[in-house]
């Protein structure tokens, strides 16, 4: 036999669960700056923790973050090594380029050679050379993927060059909304200037490379450099924030006057 909850529980149950939205409502800056922290400084831990031998806990961060970034050693940022990050010859960065590195190195000699069997269902026969890097593979993608560094090269962030910039300039944005002033006079940007300023640059970037590449091969490969992806990760990151969070706040207003007005209705302190 069931019994039906009591008016009496539903009101209680009622009552919790609009103190805790009005709890949210009234800190969902500070939320999001600790989520937002924690998110855009665990990539930037992992070399880290690479560098002192911590490597299972670095590894599960690599794994973490995989689902969401590519993770491609010539696309990322590099701590402790010779370089802060290793481009592709394609990019004609000033920075040496990635393919003399990765080819000098066992574990990515290794992880090219898995996948390269996994995609060709043949062992590779000998070592891979400089030159075969410069073609674009899937086996090439996947080995760049795994491979996270060494003591010569350093160790690479778990996020590539361009989701650092975004993620770190969204926790910055957060952090100036987080004035009080900037809070209380800032409106969401323009839906024009967001479209021109935050997303052409980084979506002109991101597909022009994409459409260079297999299968679509429509124009001659390319690469940017690391400075340029981290910028319009920034410029995008800064944007989405200007975007963003005066639309949470307005929301999040709305949500506590609706909800301090019910308890006030029922005279009921909150």
């Amino acid at each position: 036999m069931t019994t039906n909850p009591s008016p009496d529980s539903n009101r209680a149950l009622a009552r919790s669960i609009n103190r805790s939205t009005l709890r949210f409502s009234r800190n969902w800056l500070k939320i999001a700056l600790v989520v937002l922290g924690l998110y855009s400084t665990l990539p930037i831990i992992t070399p880290i923790l690479m560098k002192i031998g911590l490597e299972a806990p670095a590894r599960a961060l690599y794994t973490i973050y995989s689902p969401f970034c590519h993770q491609f050693a010539f696309r990322s940022l590099f701590l402790f090594g010779e370089q802060p990050a290793y481009p592709r010859a394609v990019s004609n960065s000033t920075l040496p380029d990635y393919e003399p590195y990765a080819a000098a190195d066992p574990s990515f000699q290794a992880a090219y050679a898995y996948w390269y069997e996994f995609y060709r269902d043949q062992p590779l026969t000998a070592p891979i050379t400089e030159t075969e890097l410069l073609t674009f593979t899937p086996w090439l993608q996947f080995a760049s993927r795994d491979f996270v560094g060494n003591e010569q090269m350093g160790y690479k962030t778990a996020l590539c060059a361009r989701d650092v910039g975004i993620y770190l300039a969204l926790f910055a944005g957060g952090l100036i909304y987080s004035i009080p002033a900037v809070r209380r006079r800032l409106r969401p940007v323009p839906l024009l200037l967001y479209g021109l300023l935050g997303i052409t640059p980084i979506g002109i970037d991101g597909f022009s490379q994409l459409l260079g590449y297999p299968p679509f091969n429509l124009w001659e490969a390319r690469e940017t450099t690391p400075i340029f992806r981290i910028l319009t990760g920034v410029i995008f990151g800064l944007m989405t924030a200007w975007l963003m969070y005066p639309h949470f706040e307005a929301a999040m207003h709305d949500t506590r006057a609706q909800i301090e007005a019910k308890f006030a209705r029922a005279g009921l302190k909150i």
